[in-house]
């Protein structure tokens, strides 16, 4: 097998691949355009979905996120808004449609964008996701999708699927590998996706209105967010409640505002984040492409 591996060119030392060949089973994903060269990997399993070991970094940093945004708006801030105010904002600011709260749509959405497995019809109804796929040969075949036909996965595919090399399956009306949800974004989980990623950007737009106007007030009218009747019983501008009504905990006007600067802070390069890529795929709808698409078409563009 290091004869083999050896006449394919992947690794000029003999000794590497005999460890290599000793150590596990190689397999090859895609080729790479206009080189000689072919990328061999460890072979794996299949992805199921977004919860498959191991865990993007991303993602766990977008759950740490989500959670900190959540306990901090509805424990913190929304409820020292003015009377009039609270139960608006909270309408307002955290839903979709003025229908549901835009971080309880962003969750369920987010989940199941996670959870759906986007994978090609074909390959879900065979493939177990127990066993590795088999070694892609490219002396016999130079991609690994040829004629609707995915060698790694060894299934009749549709004209829209691309093998994804990172989730190791073909997946269907293939839009791009996100690494914020550790799944591939295809034709089966993309409304969730993008329900998910609108929802996100609304709630963290309000959210920041909120912080800047309570952090306003809290210098120009600081008795207009004094109005729950807990603040009764304290002394003085300078002592202040979180997480009332139900579990009142004492805090200072300096916390408050340092942890409003953190919250806003982290809400703007969210909200950059997030409107830049919202942006992009409305641009992508009023195309009607996909992420894949579009990269090739500037691929195509560059090489001109």
């Amino acid at each position: 097998s290091s004869v083999s591996l050896k006449a394919q060119g992947c690794f000029g030392c003999q000794s590497i691949c005999e460890m290599s060949c000793c150590s596990q089973r190689l397999r090859r994903t895609s080729p790479m355009s206009g080189s000689s060269r072919t990328e061999l990997i460890l072979s794996k399993p299949p992805r199921v979905n977004g919860w498959s070991w191991p865990l993007q970094p991303f993602q766990v940093l977008a759950w740490l996120l989500y959670a900190y945004l959540a306990v901090v708006s509805l424990g913190i801030y929304i409820p020292l808004l003015p009377a009039p105010w609270n139960h608006l904002v909270c309408a307002v600011s955290f839903s979709v449609e003025l229908t549901a709260a835009a971080f309880i749509v962003h969750f369920f959405t987010h989940i199941a964008a996670v959870t759906i497995d986007p994978a090609d019809a074909s390959v879900r109804a065979k493939q177990n996701y127990s066993s590795p796929t088999p070694l892609f040969d490219r002396s016999k075949q130079v991609h690994v999708i040829q004629d609707l036909h995915c060698y790694l996965c060894d299934t009749k595919v549709g004209p829209k699927v691309k093998h994804c090399g990172v989730c190791n399956k073909c997946v269907e009306d293939f839009d791009h590998h996100c690494k914020w949800l550790n799944n591939c974004v295809g034709g089966r989980n993309y409304r969730c996706f993008f329900v998910a990623l609108l929802s996100a950007t609304f709630g963290v737009l309000v959210l920041v209105v909120v912080l800047m106007f309570v952090s306003i007030q809290q210098y120009l009218h600081p008795e207009s967010l004094r109005t729950s009747p807990q603040f009764d019983s304290l002394l003085g501008n300078e002592t202040w409640l979180m997480f009332i009504p139900l579990t009142p905990i004492k805090t200072s006007s300096t916390s408050l505002l340092i942890l409003a600067f953190i919250t806003v802070v982290l809400g703007f390069i969210s909200l950059l984040l997030l409107t830049h890529l919202l942006g992009f795929h409305f641009y992508l709808l009023y195309k009607g492409i996909s992420t894949y698409e579009y990269i090739k078409l500037q691929r195509q563009k560059g090489s001109r």
